[in-house]
């Protein structure tokens, strides 16, 4: 079955991986910069040259060409919009001004013939109103603005810029003022529908672009068409993760529209089969290691009593300048979301060398579970943790036969470095690399405020109010104008 633009709910929200809500106030902010993209529209649109004739009295004919047709002096009143469950987006853009200048070439033929080139100037002012539907295309959300309409209010045909026109240039004001309404109204409903679905691709690139860091990868092709409701638009996702060759899909997922809210902005709705699918791919890409050597090393055991360390690994740990340890993990990350946050599950390996040695000192298998809860605030991630379980056990032990007392010693001071110095470690790193990412993928331009992450039963909710994004908008009209 594809799980590409299936019709039926119950089918969408059982492939869904990642769900997107954005609410009413969401929005009104977005609306603010309409005008810009009718700007963009309007600018952008390519009008057609327009030839004509028409039939005069005893038999004469006016054939012209309307040629070369520019707009300057654009400027929008304001922009209204309402969310129409089932139906669509209702746009009202009124009190739209804009010059249009061109070039008319005609020729008269009746008991004289003549003909001119001219240069005309045409003021006008409409109200243009839109009613964009969005629905599924080959598995991306894409727009349907074909019922748009203009409204001109005014409509004043000047050539050469003559107020006062004489016979003929007022015969010519009549023919084409009509002429020029359908060319201009046809060619604005066009490109808007050609910018509406810029914007849209604009939009899912973003993303996806968000979503991608190397081998690793998430499509958010959807599932199915976005829902429009008199309060939010909800939009569902596959999220099946990419990494090099392998793509892991979802599969019965347990999305409801009834785990979102609508008192905030934004909300994305997040499966922890995502979550799981995104860990193992990172881990397999070996991006959880943590080398740590020297001095930072030594720092790290200042405040561990020196009795407490095995006597074999004492000198190492305190003493030497060329002590290291090195950490990467081994399993498969697996969580799940409930409580407090997702606990999460991880094995890793280490080594600890000493002297300059390549021959690791010892070898051991620390294992943690910890119950993990994320919040960004101020353009930065933290973790907030809480372990629950925590071991560590030596694998091997070079240059020494060890008592049973000293392997228990051993595993003690093991478990609880790990748990006191290695947990906080790996924290800490995991907030800078973190952050790190998200900056690289552009999460600091936005005015992100009340953010919040709350796992629940097999998904996480991530909930947000945001200021308009202006680098999108300025990277939006760029790549539009071009």
């Amino acid at each position: 079955m594809s799980q590409e633009c299936m019709q039926e709910p119950a089918q969408v929200y059982k492939f869904t991986g990642a769900a997107c809500r954005l609410t009413y106030p969401a929005a009104v902010v977005l609306n603010e910069k309409t005008t810009k993209v009718i700007e963009a529209a309007f600018q952008h649109a390519k009008y057609p040259t327009v030839k004509g004739e028409k039939d005069l009295l005893f038999g004469s004919k006016l054939v012209y060409t309307l040629e070369n047709l520019n707009i300057f002096n654009l400027t929008i009143g304001q922009s209204a919009f309402d969310l129409r469950p089932g139906e669509g987006i209702y746009l009202n853009i009124t009190n739209v001004s804009v010059v249009f200048r061109g070039t008319l070439q005609y020729s008269y033929r009746g008991l004289i013939s003549f003909g001119q080139s001219l240069d005309f100037e045409m003021e006008s002012r409409v109200d243009l109103g839109i009613n964009p539907k969005l629905y599924c295309s080959k598995g991306k959300v894409a727009a349907d603005t074909s019922d748009c309409f203009l409204k001109f209010q005014k409509l004043e045909l000047l050539l050469q810029g003559d107020r006062e026109p004489n016979w003929l240039k007022k015969l010519f004001t009549n023919i084409l003022t009509f002429t020029l309404k359908v060319a201009v109204r046809g060619q604005i409903c066009q490109e808007i529908n050609k910018v509406a679905n810029i914007l849209a691709d604009f939009i899912q690139d973003t993303a996806a672009n968000f979503l991608s860091d190397g081998d690793i990868s998430v499509d958010i092709g959807v599932t199915g068409t976005p829902v429009i409701t008199a309060n939010y638009v909800e939009s569902y996702h596959k999220g099946f993760t990419k990494y090099k060759n392998t793509t892991t899909a979802i599969e019965e997922s347990n999305f409801n529209p009834r785990h979102l809210t609508e008192h905030r902005m934004l909300y994305f709705w997040l499966s922890d089969q995502l979550f799981n699918s995104i860990l193992s791919a990172a881990h397999e890409d070996g991006r959880f290691q943590l080398n740590i050597s020297g001095s930072e090393l030594t720092e790290l055991f200042k405040t561990t009593p020196t009795e407490a360390i095995p006597g074999f690994m004492r000198e190492c740990i305190t003493g030497s300048s060329v002590a290291g340890l090195r950490l990467k993990s081994e399993s498969v990350f697996l969580n799940t979301s409930q409580g407090f946050g997702t606990t999460v599950w991880a094995g890793a390996s280490g080594q600890l060398y000493c002297g300059g040695s390549p021959t690791p000192l010892m070898l051991f298998s620390p294992s943690v579970e910890v119950e993990v809860r994320a919040s960004y605030a101020d353009k930065k991630l933290s973790l907030h943790y809480k372990p629950t379980k925590v071991s560590a056990y030596p694998d091997s032990v070079q240059l020494l036969e060890m008592t049973v007392e000293e392997y228990d010693k051993t595993v003690t001071f093991l478990t609880s470095a790990v748990e006191k110095i290695g947990l906080p470690l790996v924290i800490s790193v995991l907030e800078t690399e973190i952050t790190r990412l998200l900056d690289k993928q552009g999460t600091n331009l936005f005015d992100i405020s009340n953010s919040e992450v709350i796992p629940q039963d097999g998904y996480v909710v991530i909930q947000m109010d945001f200021g308009f994004p202006h680098h999108l908008l300025v990277e939006f009209l760029r790549k539009t104008l071009v």
